[in-house]
């Protein structure tokens, strides 16, 4: 298991199951019964984290270069989008609204300095809902996580 993180939405853990590629939907009501939803993603999963709605779960399939996006109120993938550099690993990712495509998120890579921007708001953007909208020169050769803080005009990688 390379992340876990609770559903907003459902009784549920998000569990990426690295190399099997599977993201599962575990529903603990029953503690002594636990239901599992199996999510066929992409493999190599590692960290991600939530878009700024709580609903969507983006990680980074490292060694395919991806971000898988997972619907936790669907229980589905939503999109498989190549992120443009080498070895994604967002930690949690980073939030933020931009001034062109509304809500984002973020990612730096392991094997390069590129950080990829990811549109977040099939609603109100869907033009830009599940793409890479900017890509970002980083002053370094790659990078582990990226933070920011919604009172900050910053984001740290």
């Amino acid at each position: 298991v390379a992340s876990i993180v609770a559903s907003h939405f459902a009784p549920e853990w998000v569990l990426n199951i690295k190399e099997t590629g599977q993201v599962w939907l575990v529903d603990y009501t029953d503690p002594n019964c636990p239901g599992i939803k199996m999510i066929e993603a992409e493999r190599f999963l590692h960290d991600g984290g939530w878009d700024s709605t709580k609903r969507y779960f983006l990680v980074a399939a490292n060694a395919r270069n991806k971000i898988a996006v997972i619907d936790a109120k669907e229980k589905k993938l939503t999109a498989l989008i190549n992120t443009g550099g080498i070895k994604p690993h967002p930690g949690r990712g980073a939030n933020w609204v931009d001034p062109e495509f509304g809500p984002v998120w973020a990612t730096g890579h392991i094997g390069d300095s590129v950080v990829s921007v990811i549109g977040t708001d099939p609603v109100n953007h869907p033009d830009s809902a599940w793409k890479v909208v900017r890509t970002i020169s980083a002053l370094s050769s790659g990078s582990l996580f990226i933070k920011t803080h919604p009172n900050s005009k910053w984001v740290w990688l």
